[in-house]
């Protein structure tokens, strides 16, 4: 009895990696085996880096925030104790936002918590 293989269902699954693997330097596009290694760790580094981008943009947030702050004479924690004291629901991101877009209203946010 002649040995079936299945021709189709393994070129299929090959060209799914090739194409996954698009754009990759040199073999890690072209030969199957190095390709389904680099995609491996670009597998991993996408998971670990959708975390870390969280933390990247929270730094970036306070950052902004802090200088804001400094330049209507208070510091960044100050502010936020402030804030959390006087029970005001804006997240850092929303006061980045107006730190940087609308100066006027969060100088009305500073204010209203000295």
């Amino acid at each position: 009895m002649p040995r079936s293989v299945n021709a189709v269902a393994s070129r299929a699954r090959r060209k799914k990696i090739l194409s996954a693997a698009r754009g990759f330097f040199g073999a890690r596009s072209k030969v199957y085996t190095v390709a389904v290694n680099a995609l491996e760790k670009s597998y991993v580094y996408a998971y670990r880096d959708r975390r870390n981008k969280k933390r990247a943009f929270r730094r970036l947030w306070i950052a902004r925030i802090n200088a804001a702050t400094r330049m209507h004479g208070m510091s960044y924690s100050k502010f936020i104790h402030a804030l959390t004291q006087k029970e005001i629901g804006l997240n850092r991101k929303v006061l980045a936002d107006l730190a940087m877009n609308h100066p006027d209203a969060f100088k009305a946010v500073v204010d209203s918590v000295k």
